[in-house]
């Protein structure tokens, strides 16, 4: 079953890829501007919510409810449990948007997938998660969360390694050997300790951009959620790198998935709420936090 699993992410991988071979990758930012619902009027209302959405989103990522990092899709759920002041940044940012320049030329299918996936939220993921929230203790969920962060350790440190940052790859082997040992396999976070020990999250997305490697275009996976052509080939090679990928049967793999994603979820009800109900139009709000965010990951 995990055989076949593998085949399917390869195929994806080539597709992907053939895909941005047929000249779909790359459309010019005058092009994009012109064609882009982003572009003139609409663009100019929407830019003040979409920059200040951004910038809620990124401090999310700092204050969160544990103080530690999230992954780049973590940012667009990040509930903090819950402090209720950090939704006043929406109206405190300065209305800056930064250059996006990534097409979107598959905007139906992804505004298709983004309302499935705002369903998804709604109707399953988030009454799962407060369910899960109600019945399990704060302390377990945090040490859940610490158990998936601490075993995605080759992620990090395979990217860090990619993009020639041997300290961050050293700090990310000390704080899983730390974690695995005195942290009793990950569930504590003793590493936590030493800031020096929490560099900034890396994966092969970032990597695959330090080489020089364009975003593509923009494209919303249904479950997965935004990405970009380029972030979508690096996620096929960080599961490949995750070590809960190779859990076998498929049905144990799926089940350990389910159980990181609604543990996930349940530090972060709230946010996603206020995030929408603060656009005009949350698809082009929720594509530029996106983009915006990547960008501020692969220049740090």
């Amino acid at each position: 079953m995990m055989k076949e699993a593998e085949h399917q992410l390869i195929y994806l991988l080539c597709v992907l890829l053939l895909v941005s071979f047929m000249g779909c990758a790359h459309r010019g930012t005058v092009a994009t501007a012109s064609r882009s619902p982003d572009s003139g009027q609409a663009g100019h209302n929407s830019s003040n919510t979409s920059s200040s959405s951004s910038n809620q989103i990124q401090s999310n990522q700092v204050t969160g409810e544990e103080g530690s990092s999230e992954t780049d899709f973590d940012v667009f759920f990040d509930e903090g449990e819950s402090q209720e002041g950090d939704l006043d940044v929406f109206s405190d940012i300065k209305t800056e948007e930064a250059a996006v320049g990534v097409a979107d030329p598959f905007e139906g299918w992804n505004r298709a997938m983004f309302l499935f996936n705002d369903k998804l939220y709604f109707w399953l993921l988030k009454p799962v998660s407060r369910g899960y929230k109600a019945v399990m203790p704060t302390p377990v969920r945090r040490g859940v969360r610490n158990f998936f962060h601490n075993i995605t350790a080759p992620v990090r440190m395979v990217s860090a390694l990619l993009q020639g940052k041997g300290r961050a790859a050293s700090a990310e082997l000390t704080g899983f050997l730390i974690n695995s040992t005195v942290g009793v396999l990950g569930f504590g976070d003793p590493a936590k300790r030493w800031p020096e020990l929490s560099p900034s999250e890396e994966d092969l997305g970032q990597t695959l951009a330090t080489y020089g490697i364009g975003d593509g275009f923009y494209v919303v996976w249904p479950i997965l959620g935004p990405s970009t052509l380029r972030d979508s080939v690096g996620m096929v090679g960080d599961w490949f790198l995750d070590p809960t990928f190779y859990v076998e049967p498929l049905e144990a793999y799926l089940a350990v998935w389910t159980v990181e994603n609604v543990n996930e979820t349940s530090f972060r009800i709230g946010d996603y709420e206020s995030f929408k109900e603060a656009a005009i139009d949350p698809y082009i709000a929720l594509r530029h936090a996106y983009i915006q965010n990547r960008k501020k990951k692969v220049e740090e």
